[in-house]
């Protein structure tokens, strides 16, 4: 599977884009799709989900103009949307057939595959109640299930672990790393936990643009040996923000452990093994 973003716009109005000339080619894994909230991820997964076209450029995948020809995509494609709903007096089992139908899917193994699913994502023991009365966790994990319905090949999940527990975060992670042997997934998040884990290759966006492209180690070298942590007084915090970009800070003794990336490190600074948010965060702030 071959996917390929070339110089591809979206333009809302004479001065607004919601991604500008970005290019990008995409093979079997999971990628990372990193970013704030408005940096252009959910334009892009549109485009390729084939719910929006492109301004300009063009996105091909096994070398088909998905643009011309949306079909050849629709017909690989599984997405969870950011904003996805469901029928709340519907249960789970009559909600992923009614989406299996209007998918075009059918046959006598439909519904150990829904049955899979459920199993799959824990939902097994709600499965017969209505959606309705479901908690937005439960629902997030019904939209995944309706994502993989088909087999895809092409799989877009858009922030979908908003909702999820820490124990529920885990069991879709190990779910994607089943899928990523076959498929392309492309996995859409601000929140870099749910990247680092499980991602192949990541992107970084800002303001609709590409600012970075690679594996993690890749990544994470943009920042090697220029990540420390020292101990400062709380009343520093202020005047040591304008000299170095903070990571993270917590407090000890009524003091405050700072994680930091810089060039010039202060006395009494701790050298840190550098992380892909350490890598995210520096490059947001250069860029």
């Amino acid at each position: 599977m071959h996917l390929e973003i070339q110089n591809v716009s979206k333009k809302y109005s004479k001065d607004k884009y919601g991604l500008k000339n970005f290019s990008i080619h995409i093979e079997k894994g999971i990628l990372g799709l990193l970013g704030a909230n408005g940096a252009g991820k959910s334009t892009l997964l549109k485009m390729i989900a084939t719910v929006s076209k492109p301004s300009l450029g063009n996105i091909t995948l096994n070398k088909n103009n998905i643009v011309k020809d949306a079909n050849y995509m629709r017909q690989q494609l599984g997405f969870l949307p950011q904003d996805f709903g469901v029928y709340p007096n519907l249960n789970a089992y009559e909600f992923l057939e009614y989406m299996a139908a209007m998918k075009g899917i059918g046959g006598k193994n439909l519904r150990a595959k829904i049955q899979q699913l459920l199993e799959g994502l824990n939902l097994i023991e709600n499965a017969k109640k209505p959606i309705g009365t479901y908690s937005g966790g439960m629902k997030q994990r019904v939209g995944i299930a309706q994502t993989l319905l088909n087999n895809p090949k092409i799989v877009l999940f858009d922030e979908p672990t908003v909702g999820l527990d820490p124990e529920e975060r885990v069991r879709f992670r190990n779910l994607i790393s089943d899928l990523a042997n076959d498929c392309i997934v492309i996995l859409s998040s601000h929140i870099v936990s749910d990247i680092d884990t499980i991602a192949d290759k990541v992107a970084i966006m800002k303001s609709g643009k590409l600012i970075e492209y690679g594996n993690q180690n890749h990544i994470i070298n943009q920042v090697a040996d220029t990540v420390f942590e020292t101990i400062i007084d709380s009343n520093q915090i202020s005047n040591f923000k304008e000299k170095h970009l903070v990571v993270s800070t917590s407090r000890i003794n009524g003091k405050l452990k700072i994680r930091y990336v810089s060039q010039n490190p202060v006395q009494n600074s701790i050298t840190q093994k550098a992380t892909l948010e350490d890598a995210y965060l520096y490059l947001n702030s250069i860029i």
